[in-house]
This record gives structure tokens, sequence and C-alpha cells, in this order.
């Protein structure tokens, strides 16, 4: 998958593809829809799969000090895109010279000169231009004069179970410590992508040893201690693990930044600076201090072995 990050200058090769376009924070089974379309539109002209999206988000934007609603860091969902198939990733920039741009400018020097789309694919309630004043249909007619065809996905479309699927809908189930629902409506399970940073190294001390993560910029799962499943993306311990990952401020020490501290079952080795992708998949309990650090590893053992056997049910 190619990532182009601008609409100017773009090689010959990278113009005239079948786009989906949104935000896909989660790339959820709503947003798999819309690229599904796009996917068989391409198929029938002949165009390459993409996804035009923006960063940073425009809510982020437009609201930079807002709480961090984000479900997935920019390289966690093109790392998802790219499983899905897409060809070409447009990641725009989004700046004020963009978001300045009319309905009319924004389907005629970025869709249409800029990235030369043959097809575009936009959910019903889809909006574009400066104060979100073009709509779906604006683009249909833009399409028809520009040159380019458009397809609009029926909102009914996106449901699971009778269930409307939205990013909105999954960040309400983590943040009620539902992983498992919000598994069911992104179609995949809620993933904490990012480097190995460095921690206070209690948990070695403890017989615990953690990989800890950043989750800043990110909306928070409740906090709490989960059943994991890591994929270690890089280095030589490269591949798939079992664990349990404490999520929170870590009471017991008075911490009040919010990380996640993952420990790896069964795993030795060095974890710092690789890339890690941590999904949760089942919540078990809440963040509390204990009377002592025996009280403490007490509790640890037990959520491990609760941890093994929930992944146990789910491999």
């Amino acid at each position: 998958m190619r990532i182009l990050r601008s609409f100017h200058d773009l090689t010959d090769s990278d113009r005239g593809a079948s786009a989906a376009i949104g935000n896909f924070d989660g790339v959820h089974r709503g947003h798999r829809t819309v690229i599904d379309l796009a996917r068989d539109a391409g198929a029938r002209i002949g165009a390459p799969l993409g996804v035009l999206t923006f960063e940073p988000h425009p809510r982020e934007y437009f609201a930079p000090d807002a709480p961090p609603f984000r479900l997935m860091t920019p390289a966690a969902k093109a790392h998802r895109l790219q499983k899905l198939g897409v060809a070409r990733l447009y990641e725009l920039a989004f700046n004020a010279d963009l978001a300045a741009l009319t309905p009319r400018e924004f389907a005629s020097h970025v869709l249409s000169e800029g990235l030369g789309l043959r097809h575009v694919v936009v959910g019903a309630d889809f909006h574009f231009g400066a104060g979100r004043k073009g709509a779906a249909a604006d683009l249909v007619a833009f399409g028809a004069e520009f040159g380019f065809g458009v397809t609009v996905a029926d909102l009914m479309q996106f449901e699971t179970a009778g269930v409307a699927v939205s990013s909105t809908r999954i960040r309400e189930a983590l943040t009620e410590g539902r992983p498992r629902d919000a598994m069911q409506m992104l179609g995949h399970w809620h993933r904490i992508d990012g480097p190995v940073i460095d921690g206070e190294r209690r948990g070695r001390n403890l017989g615990y040893p953690t990989a800890n993560m950043s989750i800043d910029g990110l909306h928070p799962p409740k906090f709490g201690v989960y059943a994991v499943q890591v994929d270690v993306l890089d280095g030589p311990h490269a591949g798939g693990y079992f664990g349990v990952a404490s999520l929170g401020v870590r009471p017991m020490f008075g911490e009040n930044r919010a990380n996640l501290e993952t420990h790896l079952f069964d795993f030795t080795g060095d974890l710092y600076g690789a890339e890690l992708s941590v999904a949760l998949v089942d919540y078990l309990r809440p963040e509390r201090t204990f009377a002592g650090l025996d009280a403490l590893v007490s509790q640890m053992d037990a959520d491990s072995a609760q941890a093994r056997a929930v992944l146990a049910s789910w491999a």
C-alpha cells in the first residue's frame, strides 16, 4: 500500500483510484461497507482501491483541547487498511487551506484535479467543504460535472445484529468495559498500538515484567485489568502472544498519567523500543489499591490465571 500525504504533483500511477472517503476511526464494520463498495466499483472500471482520509482528524483540528476520542493512531489505521487490501491511502493534511475550500473547490481541486479519482464512495451522512456545507447529494452532482462516479452508501447497511455501528457506540462500549461488544461492531478486537517505552520496572521486581505503552491521544477504555492478545510487530521477538494488561493510572503507586502495562505469558526477552499491538479481549476487574506488595502479587497471580482461562476459550 502506498501512502500519499498530498494531492499535489502525484504520479500517474497514484491517480485514478476508486476511493472511499471518510475518517474511518476504528475501521469498523460500517467503514468496511463503504470500502467494499469502493472495491467493487474499482473492479468494474479497472481502478485500484483507495481510501481518502485526513490527519489530523478534523475534529482534533477544530477542537484541539477536547478530550481524546480517537480509537486508532494514524499508523494503526494504515495497518488495518492495508490488511483490507487498500492500494492507495491518501492521508491528506487537514489544515487551514483545506478547511477553507468550498464544497465545489474540494470536489474540483482535490478529488478531480489533485487526486484524479475515477470513483468515490461516501456514507449518506457525509458532509464536506468549509462549514460542512456540502452534502452527499452535492457530491453526486459535482461528480457528474467533473467526471468521477459517486456511490452513496445507505446508512441502514451499518448494522450488526440490528444495532447501529458507529465510532461513538464503540467508544461507549470501551468506556463501559465491554470490549467484546466493541469487537462485534468493529469486526476485530480493539487494539492499542505503539512502541514499548521505559517504565519504572516495578513489575520485573514483582515477577511480572511488563511492556509499557502510552495511550496519549487515544480514547481511554475503562481503567482496569484486561485479558489481552499481543502482536509484537518487529524485532527478534516478533509474533503473537497472550497476556494480561493493566490500563490506567496505577493508584497503588500514586501515579496519575494513564498508560498500558502488559505482561506477556511465557515470554522472556527485551521488548524496549519494539512496536506492539495489544488487543483488549476481556475486562477482568477495575483498578484498585492493595494493603501491600504481597497482596498485589497475589491478585496479579489471580488475574493471570483468569486471563489464561478467558483466552483459552477464545483461542
